[in-house]
């Protein structure tokens, strides 16, 4: 016995030009018991579109396809000069603040807009968001924001990778230091910050284990 998957019925259906319903053709030659069940699916199919067609324009699913939002992409820089203008002004605080808002920004963005267009914005807010925790000792908190930075853009990010080395030197969580600083060295090449970091970290083991070793 063939299996379904085998089997191809035609179905004489029609559609509405106007209303674009489905419906059975008249002369369908099936049986009463094959038209009812097809009928009741095509009933749901129906009040399904009209459902959907009935929605507003912001509520469509799926959203129709539209250009990249402009205003939006003007915010989040205007937010991010806003907060360099701080930074530079030593504000570190009022600076970092000004980075949120780029980066909440940057994030709320429709998700039919270019994911890569999102990444390239909050690299840079998470980069000078952890520059500006680094200025106020919040080392935690610039860890994970250089480490974000990463994430969203990983190569040709040396400050970042910088950063979170710097940060995690600056915590005292050396190995984990040493193998940050190490990946960024294999992603960044001989990038002079991070190589000079890398000597840093070492000398910083090297006398803590011969503290140890003292002991």
């Amino acid at each position: 016995m063939a299996d379904d998957l085998d089997t191809y019925t035609h179905l004489p259906l029609t559609i509405d030009p106007q209303s674009k319903s489905i419906s059975l053709a008249p002369s369908s030659g099936l049986s009463s018991v094959q038209t009812r069940a097809l009928e009741t699916e095509l009933a749901a199919l129906n009040a399904l579109h009209r459902s959907l067609h009935s929605l507003d324009a912001p509520h469509l699913v799926p959203p129709p396809p539209i250009p990249v939002n402009p205003k939006r992409s003007a915010q989040v820089s205007k937010l991010r000069d806003s907060g360099n203008a701080e930074y530079k002004k030593k504000k570190y605080s009022e600076a970092a603040k000004f980075y949120t808002l780029g980066i909440q920004m940057a994030l709320a963005r429709p998700l039919w807009e270019p994911s890569q267009l999102v990444r390239e914005e909050v690299h840079s807010l998470f980069s000078n968001r952890a520059q500006a925790h680094m200025w106020m000792q919040e080392w935690p908190e610039a860890a994970v924001d250089a480490e974000a930075s990463v994430e969203a853009k990983r190569v040709g990010n040396a400050k970042a990778w910088f950063r979170r080395g710097k940060s995690l030197l600056e915590m005292g969580r050396l190995e984990e230091a040493r193998e940050w600083v190490g990946r960024a060295l294999e992603v960044e090449g001989e990038e002079k910050e991070l190589a000079e970091l890398g000597r840093e970290i070492e000398k910083r083991l090297e006398a803590k284990n011969a503290g140890a070793g003292a002991e």
